[in-house]
């Protein structure tokens, strides 16, 4: 005979099983398990997983450039406008998301170097300042 233990719906049970050999005619007598009370196993706590935050454009001296590959879906300014630090200068499709890249400080756009529709690589040159 062999005993196992098997939990069903959180309750456990013991089962004991007796192998037949071959060529033996005997059935096995069938026995009743009653269930053994055990301590409740909570499921371990898992935090929500983390949001990544939105991405920021690199920004190195008087240019900004892609914070990602993706596709340009809008141009949000032209040669010659002033911005301030957080408005918005290019939005890029990635992923199905759409990313707004924004202005890292005050200025005045020197060149626009994309294009709607062109796709870009991180690292890539998007927008100069005068």
């Amino acid at each position: 005979m062999k005993t196992f233990r098997i939990v069903i719906d959180g309750v456990e049970h013991y089962v004991e099983v007796e192998e037949i050999r071959e060529g033996s005619s005997a059935a096995p007598v069938p026995t009743v398990s009653r269930p053994i009370p055990t301590a409740a196993v909570a499921p371990p706590v898992r935090s929500a997983p983390k949001v990544a935050p939105p991405p920021q454009a690199s920004a190195s001296g008087n240019v900004v450039t892609a914070p990602l590959q993706g596709t340009i879906l809008e141009i949000a300014v032209k040669e010659g406008d002033t911005v301030k630090a957080g408005d918005i200068l290019v939005v890029i499709e990635a992923m199905k998301m759409e990313n707004e890249i924004v202005a890292p400080g005050d200025g005045v756009i020197g060149g626009i170097h994309v294009n709607k529709g062109d796709v870009v690589r991180a690292g890539e040159l998007l927008i100069s300042f005068k």
